[in-house]
């Protein structure tokens, strides 16, 4: 009798921080099935605020695979009300941080959820499963990781920072305080051990910010390192403006020329390709890149470069 060896499906791990990586999770999930897709998401910005617990970067990347997103900012839900936000405004509450009624319904059940013991990563995915959403979304840790800025006027939880102060003050350092504690998500560990594992993307985020607290985790920055899978990085950087967010902002005041080329640098140690704009490619040394337009603005184009991500893995497989 003879057996029909049935091939097996590749398996792709993507890394990302908020809107950007959002926004290539989302066109990889229009192209990839979701067994074949684990998305690992940062949560070094999570905080509790007025009694919950917001997780902002899975929040993004939840209600962009959902549909929910509000498009033109890009996080938070789309036709959102503020009405408890006006309530706790007329009782003197802080409301730096604009916790929309829909956004403020999602984190009352997670703080239930937590409190009932599940961990983080089983919250998430039941939000997602609840949302309609099939393909994976992981947190980079079930525990605790805080990213916090040094600044003149002292150290900055990351939400302090960038919403309440809007980014002014000038970073002189980052932490990752509780980095070196957390373990890495059963998500994460076991997509980078996945013998079907066909290519890890490090979507176009922030890389001090959003991908550098996940490499802070204990044995992840190694394991890319030795994985046979081809790890691909998207640049966050368009002729020296960040897509979106502080990132040009805080590679100057780190004494980092703000360019494609500088954040492969930071990813050298296991960069096997790297995804630019057409038209940063001549400043780009490293041995293996790819050139197209990198700029998201339709779905259209967040599918098109999750489609040359995948063809890319392909070449360096």
């Amino acid at each position: 009798m003879h057996t029909v060896a049935i091939p097996r499906k590749k398996h792709y791990l993507a890394l990302c921080g908020g809107v950007g990586g959002a926004k290539l999770a989302l066109g990889l999930s229009h192209v990839l099935a979701p067994e074949q897709l684990t998305i690992v998401v940062n949560t070094g910005d999570d905080f509790d605020h007025l009694g919950l617990p917001i997780s902002p970067d899975i929040d993004t990347v939840t209600y962009t695979l959902a549909g929910l997103v509000q498009p033109t900012q890009g996080w938070g839900r789309d036709s959102e009300s503020f009405n408890a936000l006006d309530t706790v405004e007329r009782l003197g509450g802080e409301t730096w941080f604009r916790l929309g009624d829909k956004d403020i319904g999602l984190h009352l059940m997670r703080r239930m959820m937590l409190d009932e013991g599940l961990s983080l990563g089983a919250v998430t995915a039941h939000i997602a499963c609840r949302l309609g959403i099939a393909h994976r979304i992981a947190p980079m840790t079930n525990g605790k990781v805080r990213t916090m800025v040094q600044t003149a006027e002292g150290l900055m939880a990351f939400q302090q920072y960038f919403v309440k102060e809007r980014c002014a003050p000038v970073i002189t350092g980052i932490q990752y305080l509780g980095a070196a504690d957390a373990p890495a998500s059963p998500a994460l560990m076991e997509a980078l051990a996945d013998p079907d594992l066909a290519g890890v993307f490090i979507c176009p985020s922030n890389p001090y910010l959003s991908i550098d607290p996940i490499l802070a985790l204990s044995g992840v920055r190694q394991k890319l390192v030795a994985t046979p899978a081809p790890v691909i990085a998207v640049a966050p950087i368009v002729r020296g403006a960040a897509i979106k967010g502080p990132t040009a902002k805080i590679m100057r005041e780190l004494s980092v020329e703000p360019s494609a080329a500088a954040v492969a640098c930071h990813y050298k140690d296991f960069l096997d390709g790297y995804i630019v704009d057409t038209a940063d490619a001549p400043t780009v040394s490293v041995p293996r890149v790819a050139a197209c337009d990198i700029v998201m603005k339709s779905l259209d184009d967040k599918i098109a470069l999750a489609r040359r991500c995948l063809a890319f893995s392909d070449e360096l497989a």
